[in-house]
């Protein structure tokens, strides 16, 4: 009787050890499908978060090509000729339309009108539609050609008030409204900058022609976020995993 009631409580003993052992294992089965349906869950929001800045991002850079594209029409209506150049991303006011003198940072008299006119079309074209909200800065950058200055403030520092005269013609002559035009994040949206002789239009400089062409203004728009391409390689991650 003993031996019976001995290996009965044995096999008690086992039974609910297994079905320990069952429980166990399903709370685990249950965890792990917890912790994949949240990374998928997770993973599902990234993506749509992703899509949702790469769509935006892609608007944002069609506005600008449509920016620059009717800035440089109304213009031409108008006989006055800048360029587009850097994929979309630069308005360059060539030196048929803008230079200066070797040395010299002031506007040129004889150029002041087209100015102007570049001015007030820029900031008429940004005021369309919000347009403005799409960009993070633009930044009116001057250049220098290739011959060193007698200046104290050398290429780099002659290019920035270049820079500047451009900038204080535009606030003073053509609307204080440029002074007021914020982005986004309600920073001001115009700034200036200066790159000397570092980022030449020309292969050589060896005549005065292109020594003048160097000689320019740039208005660089940049948009408020990433360009697409880093979008689109995060995108590619989740579409391989």
């Amino acid at each position: 009787m003993k031996f019976r009631s001995k290996q009965k409580q044995e096999e008690g003993e086992e039974t609910s050890f297994w079905i320990s052992y069952a429980d166990i294992l399903s709370s685990l089965l249950i965890i792990i499908l917890l912790i994949t349906v949240y990374v998928v869950f997770e993973l599902m929001q990234t993506k749509q978060n992703v899509t949702e800045s790469l769509e935006e991002i892609t608007k944002a850079e069609l506005v600008r090509k449509e920016v620059l594209t009717d800035i440089q029409l109304v213009l031409k209506e108008k006989g006055i000729e800048v360029e587009i150049a850097d994929n979309y991303s630069i308005l360059r006011i060539p030196e048929s339309t803008l230079t200066f003198a070797s040395n010299n940072y002031n506007v040129p008299v004889s150029m002041q009108n087209e100015l102007g006119l570049i001015g007030k079309v820029i900031l008429e074209v940004l005021s369309q539609d919000s347009k403005s909200d799409f960009f993070d800065t633009i930044f009116i950058e001057g250049h220098t050609d290739i011959r060193p200055t007698n200046r104290v403030m050398g290429n780099l520092g002659l290019s920035t008030f270049r820079a500047i005269s451009v900038w204080n013609y535009w606030k003073n002559f053509v609307s204080q409204r440029y002074s007021d035009l914020e982005n986004l994040r309600g920073d001001k949206l115009f700034s200036v900058g200066g790159y000397g002789e570092t980022r030449p239009t020309t292969d050589q400089q060896t005549n005065e022609e292109e020594f003048r062409k160097n000689r320019r203004i740039d208005v660089r728009f940049t948009l408020r976020q990433p360009s697409s391409i880093e979008y689109k390689n995060v995108m590619k991650l989740f579409d391989e995993n």
